[in-house]
Protein backbone atom coordinates (compact mmCIF):
# COMPACT_ATOMS: atom_id res chain seq x y z
CA UNK A 1 0.00 0.00 0.00
CA UNK A 2 2.98 2.11 0.44
CA UNK A 3 4.24 1.79 -2.88
CA UNK A 4 0.74 2.84 -4.20
CA UNK A 5 0.90 6.17 -2.33
CA UNK A 6 4.30 7.22 -3.54
CA UNK A 7 3.27 6.76 -6.70
CA UNK A 8 0.43 8.86 -6.50
CA UNK A 9 2.45 11.23 -4.98
CA UNK A 10 4.61 11.36 -7.64
CA UNK A 11 2.20 12.27 -9.66
CA UNK A 12 2.64 15.77 -11.20
CA UNK A 13 -0.10 18.15 -10.21
CA UNK A 14 -0.33 19.65 -13.61
CA UNK A 15 -1.08 16.02 -14.66
CA UNK A 16 -3.62 14.98 -12.57
CA UNK A 17 -5.39 18.42 -13.19
CA UNK A 18 -5.62 17.28 -17.10
CA UNK A 19 -6.53 14.30 -15.98
CA UNK A 20 -9.86 15.29 -14.59
CA UNK A 21 -10.24 18.27 -17.40
CA UNK A 22 -10.51 15.80 -20.35
CA UNK A 23 -11.27 12.28 -18.63
CA UNK A 24 -13.25 13.29 -15.91
CA UNK A 25 -15.27 15.67 -17.43
CA UNK A 26 -15.67 14.40 -20.79
CA UNK A 27 -17.87 14.50 -22.99
CA UNK A 28 -17.92 18.47 -21.46
CA UNK A 29 -22.03 18.80 -22.62
CA UNK A 30 -22.93 17.55 -20.18
CA UNK A 31 -19.85 15.62 -18.40
CA UNK A 32 -20.40 12.07 -18.41
CA UNK A 33 -19.49 12.19 -14.53
CA UNK A 34 -22.18 14.10 -13.66
CA UNK A 35 -24.86 12.39 -15.42
CA UNK A 36 -24.11 9.12 -14.03
CA UNK A 37 -23.91 10.73 -10.23
CA UNK A 38 -27.24 11.77 -11.57
CA UNK A 39 -28.50 8.28 -12.45
CA UNK A 40 -26.83 6.75 -9.11
CA UNK A 41 -28.89 9.06 -6.45
CA UNK A 42 -31.82 8.74 -8.48
CA UNK A 43 -31.55 4.92 -8.37
CA UNK A 44 -31.55 4.58 -12.23
CA UNK A 45 -27.86 3.19 -12.57
CA UNK A 46 -28.18 -0.30 -13.59
CA UNK A 47 -26.58 -1.23 -16.53
CA UNK A 48 -23.20 -2.47 -16.35
CA UNK A 49 -21.85 0.16 -19.07
CA UNK A 50 -23.65 3.06 -16.64
CA UNK A 51 -21.38 1.52 -13.92
CA UNK A 52 -17.75 1.20 -15.97
CA UNK A 53 -18.52 5.10 -17.30
CA UNK A 54 -19.26 6.24 -13.51
CA UNK A 55 -15.68 4.58 -12.66
CA UNK A 56 -14.19 5.14 -15.74
CA UNK A 57 -14.85 9.05 -15.73
CA UNK A 58 -14.77 9.38 -11.44
CA UNK A 59 -11.00 7.46 -11.57
CA UNK A 60 -9.45 11.31 -12.35
CA UNK A 61 -11.13 12.70 -9.57
CA UNK A 62 -10.21 9.97 -6.95
CA UNK A 63 -6.91 10.35 -7.74
CA UNK A 64 -7.07 14.03 -7.36
CA UNK A 65 -8.70 14.09 -4.09
CA UNK A 66 -6.17 10.78 -2.62
CA UNK A 67 -3.25 13.29 -4.18
CA UNK A 68 -4.38 16.04 -1.99
CA UNK A 69 -5.11 14.10 1.03
CA UNK A 70 -1.47 13.03 1.02
CA UNK A 71 -0.12 16.24 0.22
CA UNK A 72 -1.66 17.65 3.19
CA UNK A 73 -0.85 15.17 5.31
CA UNK A 74 2.36 15.17 4.96
CA UNK A 75 4.65 16.23 7.36
CA UNK A 76 5.71 19.97 6.76
CA UNK A 77 9.69 20.60 7.09
CA UNK A 78 10.72 23.45 8.19
CA UNK A 79 13.12 25.82 6.37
Amino acid sequence: MNTLIKKIDSIPWQTAIMFCLTLGLAPFIPPHFVQKLQMLFAGTLVKPIDWFDLVFHGLPWMLLIIKGIIHYKKPKTAF
